[in-house]
């Protein structure tokens, strides 16, 4: 009996030290903004978010319900801030800005922050660039820019040095 419970203890201390190697990087592109305001569809334009794009996010809210979020990074755009704005007042997380022209950088940075669970809003070119930095790997490509709908779950963990990542549509 004694065995049994030694055993036990092994395997739940190994279970406990691979899930505080386990790091959860949440990539976003920002939802829908609003088009209809003079040069919004330029580089240099900086518009809120839409109707539509407000909705999405507050739903952002209710689909990420299940993760325990310890950063919150947006870029310093209106349109990104608004999107995890919803989310970081749930979660009383400060939005912490990231320079997206610096994208190798932030992602060495994200690296380094083992056991986390992050959530990243970005555009939708730098979000998918984002996610490959994280896999090391160009596997996804620029999103359209109708696509708002999509976030990428990576997942790494360093104990076995597994990498996952999930596409979802919320």
């Amino acid at each position: 009996m004694k065995k049994i419970l030694v055993i036990i203890c092994v395997l739940l201390s190994i279970y406990s030290v691979a899930q505080k190697t386990k790091s959860t990087y949440i990539l976003i592109r920002h939802a829908e903004k609003d088009t209809t305001e003079q040069g919004s569809t330029t580089m240099n334009a900086n518009p809120p978010l839409n109707a539509l794009g407000v909705k999405r996010a507050e739903r952002l809210v209710q689909f990420l319900k299940e993760y325990s979020i310890d950063t919150i990074y947006s870029t310093n755009y209106t349109r990104t801030i608004e999107t995890v704005k919803p989310l970081s007042k749930k979660t009383r997380k400060e939005i912490q800005i990231y320079n997206p022209k610096d994208l190798k950088q932030f992602a060495q940075q994200l690296l380094r922050q083992n056991g986390k669970t992050i959530v990243v809003v970005g555009h939708s070119n730098t979000t998918p660039a984002l996610v490959n930095l994280l896999i090391d790997q160009e596997e996804y490509k620029a999103l359209d820019e109708k696509v708002y709908n999509k976030i990428f779950i990576v997942t790494i963990v360093k104990a076995n040095g597994r990498t996952e990542v999930e596409v979802l549509r919320y």
